[in-house]
C-alpha cells in the first residue's frame, strides 16, 4: 500500500512541535519562578536548571516551522504573513530572553542583575502566552477568503477563545516548570517549589477542563466531526483526563518524576487532540470550511514530500540523539560552580 505523504508529513509537524511543547515548556514557565525567587542563589539556581539544554529545546521549534515550511508551503505563507506581528512579537521575545540569560550575570549589580531577570520573565512568559494564542486561533479557525488568504490583523487574532488558551498554555508551562525545577533543586528551594505545586497544579487541572468544554462550544469542525474522528476524540480526551489528574495524584504522594511525566503527557495529548480535531484541515476557515487550508490544497508536491521525507526519516534521529544525550549528560540536581549563570 503506497504511504499517505500529505497525512505523514501532518504526522511529522505536529510530532515536532509536540515535542518542542514538551521540552521549551517547561524552561518557558521557569520565567515566572525566576521572578519569584527570594535570592540571587534561588535565582542563578533557577536559570542554570534550564542554562545547559534551553537553546536546544528551540532547536525542536525551528525544525517544525521548516518542515512546515518544506512541505505545506500555502499554509506556512498564509500563517506567518497572516500573524506576522504575533510572529514578529513572540521573535522579540525569545531573542530578548535569550539576552536575559546571557547578560544577567555579566555584572555584579543586583540591580542589573534583577532588571535581567525581570526581562526573562516578562519574555519567557509572553512567548507561553502568545504561542498559546496562536493555537487558539488555528484550533477555531481564521477568516480567510477564496484564495485562501487571511487580511486581518494582530486585533483580529485577539478573540476570547484564542486569549483563553493562551491562559491555559501559560498556566500549562507553568505548572510544567514547577514540576521539573522540583526534580533539578533541593534544600530550601525545592521545598518552596514543592509548596508552589499546590497551587500551580490545581489551576492548571482547572482551566483545563474550562478549555475542553468551551471547545465543544466554540469549534464548529470539532462539533461536525465524523463519527471515527469522534470515536478517536474521545479516547484521546478521557486518556488526557486520566494523565492530568494523575499529575495531581502523584504530587499528593511526592512521586516528582511520575508527576513530571505526567505533566509532559497531558501537553503530549492535549497537543492530540488538537492535531486529530483539526485533520485533514491545516488552518481551518471561519466561518466557510470550505476556503480551510488542508494537508492537499496546501502542500508541495508529491515528488517534494517523497524526497523531503526521506531526508527527515535520516536527519531526525540525530536531532532525538542530540536531544537525549544533552538531558543524559546533565542529569541530577543543578549546582552553582564558577561558571554558572
Amino acid at each position: 500500500m503506497d504511504l499517505d505523504l500529505n497525512t505523514a508529513w501532518f504526522v511529522l509537524v505536529m510530532i515536532l512541535l509536540t515535542g518542542y511543547a514538551v521540552l521549551d515548556g517547561f524552561d518557558l514557565g521557569t520565567g515566572l519562578f525566576v521572578y519569584l525567587a527570594k535570592t540571587d542563589d534561588h535565582r542563578r539556581l533557577v536559570l542554570n536548571s534550564i542554562g545547559p539544554i534551553w537553546n536546544g529545546n528551540e532547536v525542536w521549534l525551528v525544525t517544525g516551522g521548516g518542515a512546515l515550511f518544506a512541505a505545506f508551503p500555502n499554509v506556512y505563507a498564509t500563517v506567518f504573513s497572516g500573524f506576522y506581528d504575533a510572529f514578529m512579537l513572540l521573535l522579540f521575545a525569545l531573542i530578548f530572553r535569550a539576552v536575559a540569560i546571557e547578560f544577567r550575570s555579566q555584572r555584579e549589580s543586583p540591580r542589573w542583575r534583577r532588571g535581567w531577570d525581570i526581562a526573562f520573565a516578562v519574555a519567557s512568559l509572553t512567548t507561553a502566552l502568545l504561542l498559546g494564542v496562536a493555537v487558539g486561533n488555528i484550533a477555531i479557525g481564521i477568516p480567510l477568503d477564496a484564495q485562501r488568504e487571511y487580511h486581518g490583523g494582530l486585533l483580529g487574532l485577539l478573540n476570547p477563545y484564542a486569549i483563553g488558551v493562551g491562559v491555559v498554555a501559560l498556566s500549562l508551562f507553568i505548572m510544567h516548570a514547577n514540576l521539573y525545577l522540583v526534580l533539578k533543586t533541593e534544600g530550601d528551594l525545592q521545598a518552596q517549589l514543592i509548596r508552589a505545586t499546590r497551587v500551580t497544579v490545581p489551576v492548571y487541572v482547572g482551566l483545563f477542563v474550562l478549555l475542553n468544554v468551551a471547545t465543544l462550544f466554540v469549534a464548529p469542525h470539532v462539533a461536525a466531526a465524523s463519527f471515527g474522528k469522534k470515536v478517536a476524540l474521545g479516547v484521546i480526551f478521557l486518556t488526557s483526563i486520566a494523565v492530568t489528574f494523575n499529575i495531581l495524584r502523584q504530587v499528593r504522594r511526592g512521586n516528582d518524576g511520575w508527576a513530571f511525566l505526567s505533566s509532559a503527557g497531558s501537553i503530549v495529548t492535549l497537543m492530540a487532540l488538537f492535531a486529530v480535531s483539526l485533520y485533514p484541515r491545516l488552518v481551518p476557515s471561519r466561518p466557510d470550511l470550505v476556503n480551510s487550508l488542508t494537508i492537499w490544497n496546501g502542500s508541495s508536491t508529491t515528488k517534494s514530500l517523497g524526497f523531503m521525507f526521506v531526508v527527515a526519516l535520516i536527519g531526525i534521529p540525530f536531532v532525538l540523539a542530540y536531544t537525549a544525550s544533552i538531558y543524559y549528560v546533565f542529569r541530577g540536581k543543578v549546582k552553582l560552580g564558577a561558571h554558572s549563570y
